[in-house]
């Protein structure tokens, strides 16, 4: 049954506005980039301005090492994803699919640590790291995030929903469970590993605290503390910081353009036929 043509136009109007409202904070951080620092600073504060300049984008390349920055958080948080899929994935399989004793407490210890701050674990890792010897290292970023409790939350929640006949003929053919894991149970389940590794590449390239408190030489900043170069204690760069950040939002808009059509695949399903 065809909608009225009333409730197409509303519907359009609602869309186009929650387009212009998700997309105006993007909008403003790249239009503002290209503005002179006068033009920040002056109230009340216009979207558009007068004239417009690459001077910002050209302080940003002299005043900070970007493709070293750049670099360093492709490898941190890119390691950290690919890491932490394989790991959740596996103890999220485990804690479905797989009947051992203490398994529910051990989940339950899982969720309580999803309610713990990363503030109250700063200092025990920070002397963690040290003591191994791998602060200041790539090492020392990615192993302590090679799992994450929500990982494993996300990963067991889709392994329950699948069908157990999957598995059982699994073992009908004489497969053990890491062949069952990754040879049936693995490829069904890409749409949730490609939502996991954009939630865990998101955080971590956009996480300041952590490869802050981890690395102390400016050849292993991350884009994010590369960033806080440009905020003194008295003075901001506004103009130089809206450009790096665009900058560092480039690759992720991408990656997500790339995948978000497996956000909405029905993976399980089309499994079964």
């Amino acid at each position: 049954m065809k909608r009225p043509t009333w409730q197409k136009i509303v519907g359009s109007v609602i869309a186009i506005a929650l387009l212009i409202l998700i997309l105006h904070p993007f909008l403003w951080i790249l239009i503002s980039s290209f503005k002179t620092e006068q033009s920040l600073i002056k109230f009340p504060p216009t979207f558009f301005a007068d004239s417009y300049t690459f001077s910002q984008y050209i302080t940003v390349w002299e005043r900070i090492p970007l493709l070293d920055f750049l670099k360093n958080t492709v490898i941190f948080s890119g390691g950290v994803m690919v890491l932490s899929v394989f790991f959740d994935s596996l103890a999220g399989y485990a804690f479905a699919r797989i009947k051992f004793k203490g398994n529910k407490v051990l989940f339950t210890l899982v969720l309580i640590l999803m309610m713990i701050p990363f503030q109250v674990l700063m200092i025990p890792l920070f002397v963690q790291i040290y003591k191994f010897g791998m602060l200041d290292t790539y090492w020392g970023l990615i192993l302590p995030r090679a799992a994450s409790p929500f990982g494993i939350f996300l990963m067991r929640s889709f392994f329950v929903g699948l069908p157990k006949d999957l598995e059982e003929s699994g073992r009908v053919d004489g497969l053990n469970e890491f062949r069952i894991y990754w040879h049936i149970m693995l490829p069904l389940c890409k749409s949730s590993m490609v939502t996991l590794g954009i939630f865990l590449l998101m955080n971590n390239w956009n996480d300041l605290i952590y490869p802050l408190m981890l690395t102390s030489s400016t050849e292993m900043r991350t884009l994010s503390a590369g960033l806080a170069m440009f905020v003194g204690g008295r003075t901001i760069e506004y103009g130089a910081t809206l450009a790096a950040a665009t900058v560092s939002l480039i690759p992720l808009m991408l990656v997500y353009a790339m995948a978000q059509r497996y956000f909405v695949q029905g993976i399980a399903t089309s499994g079964l036929k």
